[in-house]
């Protein structure tokens, strides 16, 4: 049972725990949801279950059921295909800045391949594995590692909203079917761009690697 300790801010930690909850399948699509259940599960009073509840269903991941309440959300194809779109103009974006500051400065070119090498190794090693979580975990630290350093500060942020609905739809995808290496294949290959200072190489390849992605999770859930 996860209890929440400390106080900072308690919507945000009871939204990211149900968030988490979501992600790995522990609450999959249907999953009801009871505001006095979740509150004494996680500790806290009432308020920061309902607040955080209201943003979750703003973001699409819960759903109204009439008087019962609010359950997990199907996934919607319609609105995963709106985040992937956007999704990949960031992506493009962040790649093609982060190339061209790689291209200016060899120093953070090396400090882009070392810290770059690294999530590519976890990637690899959470695919073996086969860990649902630690595999979204290591898709996210990729695509937020290209969001730092492309140097544009607002990327990150301006990301996060469609992680959010992303990352379930990842995880939902993975306890489908098992996540091919030629995912981190791709990244590996994204990196590469960018180290070599090409904007235009590396904004081609995240590009076609947020396409495969969306076609792959596509496929994985349309109706046969």
């Amino acid at each position: 049972m996860s209890i929440i300790r400390s106080v900072p801010n308690l919507t945000d930690q009871v939204y990211q725990l149900v968030v988490d909850e979501i992600c790995d399948g522990i609450l999959p699509a249907g999953s009801h949801l009871v505001q006095e259940r979740l509150a004494e599960r996680f500790g806290v009073s009432r308020q920061p279950v309902q607040q955080a509840i209201a943003l979750l269903k703003a973001d699409g991941l819960i759903e109204e059921i009439g008087k019962r309440g609010m359950q997990v959300a199907a996934l919607d194809l319609a609105m995963m295909r709106a985040h992937y779109q956007l999704r990949g103009t960031l992506d493009a974006l962040a790649a093609q800045l982060a190339a061209k500051r790689a291209a200016a400065d060899p120093n953070l070119a090396a400090e882009i391949d070392v810290r770059g090498r690294e999530i590519i190794r976890r990637g690899f090693k959470a695919v073996h594995s086969g860990s649902v979580p630690n595999q979204i975990q290591e898709e996210a630290a990729f695509h937020f590692f290209v969001y730092e350093i492309s140097g544009n500060p607002l990327m990150t942020k301006s990301a996060e909203p469609h992680w959010r609905y992303l990352r379930r739809a990842i995880g939902d995808r993975l306890r489908e079917t098992p996540q091919p290496e030629s995912i981190w294949k791709q990244h590996e290959e994204i990196l590469d761009a960018v180290i070599s200072g090409q904007p235009g190489l590396a904004e081609k390849r995240a590009l076609e690697h947020v396409r495969l992605a969306t076609e792959m999770l596509v496929e994985t859930f349309s109706p046969a």
